[in-house]
């Protein structure tokens, strides 16, 4: 069995499996399987604590909002921030990202923490990511989960906490480009807001 096979079997606590479940499930799989290929040789796992519902949940792909995929759907702050530090400091190739439970905890509409049993139940996936790369946790409970670094989650204010937690692993400790983190927090605002239908 591969390791999508794996986490589409996956039965977590009641988080919703997203790759398994929903009428998006065969295209969610499909990203999932491309991301992993791509970035086989990544030399670094970037972990978080669960999907969001207005991110992975819709995308299938960790920190990455459908928006920034097709152009179209909901935007997640935290995946808009997540992805434009990454390009900035010229990590985006170089990192897997991944979350100590990979299926969704909460709603079609809200998130919640994920239970000990449902990060426990987690952990061998990402376990299995992290082999011969070096893992840097998003956020405390991922930290917890996977005995990692912690870097601050970039949530409520914590953009430029995040930045600086991410440019240690940078090339040469110095970002590709000048970053600017109230302008991520700006455009993460705006991706929060509704798309205007024309």
């Amino acid at each position: 069995m591969s390791f999508v096979e794996e986490v589409v079997a996956a039965e977590i606590g009641t988080t919703f499996n997203f790759y398994r479940e929903g009428p998006r499930a065969a295209l969610l799989r499909c990203r999932l399987e491309a991301y992993l290929a791509a970035r086989e040789h990544a030399r670094f796992l970037l972990v978080g604590e669960a999907p969001g519902y207005r991110g992975a949940r819709i995308s299938g792909l960790p920190f990455t909002s459908e928006r920034q995929l097709s152009g179209n759907g909901p935007a997640e702050a935290t995946a808009t921030i997540v992805r434009r530090a990454l390009s900035e400091l010229g990590l985006e190739e170089d990192v897997l990202c991944w979350n100590a439970v990979p299926t969704h905890p909460g709603s079609a509409t809200s998130n919640r923490r994920p239970t000990a049993p449902e990060i426990a139940a987690g952990l061998p996936f990402a376990g299995a990511l992290a082999r011969c790369r070096t893992v840097i946790a998003v956020g405390r409970v991922a930290a917890e989960a996977m005995a990692a670094p912690y870097v601050r989650h970039p949530s409520h204010g914590g953009v430029e906490a995040f930045r600086d937690g991410l440019l240690r692993f940078a090339s040469g400790g110095r970002p590709v480009r000048r970053f600017h983190a109230k302008d991520l927090e700006r455009k993460a605002r705006r991706d929060r807001a509704p798309l205007v239908r024309g």
